[in-house]
């Protein structure tokens, strides 16, 4: 049943998300944290940085994680990955073909002009949910934020630089 369970709702979370990875981590976190208490916040918290740091698309990335962690095993994961990504599959595989041979239709530009700033929304909210207790602890969490912030923001310094220079600071400061 937990299975299932899983299935339906990573399915789900795949069929209504819209914007990727980052845009997803608010739908997620409501989903496994709040509704199914599959994960703890932070451990929520836990399963955004290592997905992060690890190869791959950040939302197959958070899926695999969240699927193992709540029910345990590897076929966890697996489900909660196949069933994130078969919406996309599926909707890919009806709509791309006539997504290609309308997209200068005014009427597909107005639905994407609505779609893109939802998404960056979307994404300013996950950025909100993150802001959270473990996350904002003491003062040397709240250093990392601004130094990672300013580097990005002003030195245009890319995430590999900013994780590399985060977990060698973190080794120093902790």
């Amino acid at each position: 049943m937990i299975y299932l369970r899983l299935f339906i709702t990573f399915f789900k979370i795949g069929l209504f998300n819209f914007g990727g990875g980052y845009a997803m981590i608010s739908f997620l976190q409501n989903e496994v944290v709040f509704k199914r208490a599959w994960l703890t916040t932070t451990q929520f918290t836990d399963l955004v940085a290592i997905s992060q740091v690890t190869p791959g698309p950040v939302g197959i990335n958070m899926a695999t994680y969240a699927g193992y962690t709540a029910v345990g095993d590897v076929w966890g994961s697996v489900i909660a990955t196949i069933a994130l990504c078969l919406p996309s599959l599926i909707l890919l595989i009806l709509l791309g073909k006539w997504l290609y041979q309308h997209q200068s239709s005014s009427h597909i530009q107005g639905v994407l002009a609505g779609i893109r700033p939802a998404v960056v929304g979307l994404i300013a909210a996950a950025a909100l949910v993150l802001c959270n207790r473990e996350n904002f602890v003491d003062y040397k969490s709240i250093l990392f934020f601004l130094v990672s912030f300013i580097l990005v923001w002003t030195r245009k310094a890319g995430p590999i630089l900013v994780l590399v220079l985060s977990a060698c600071g973190g080794i120093l400061m902790y």
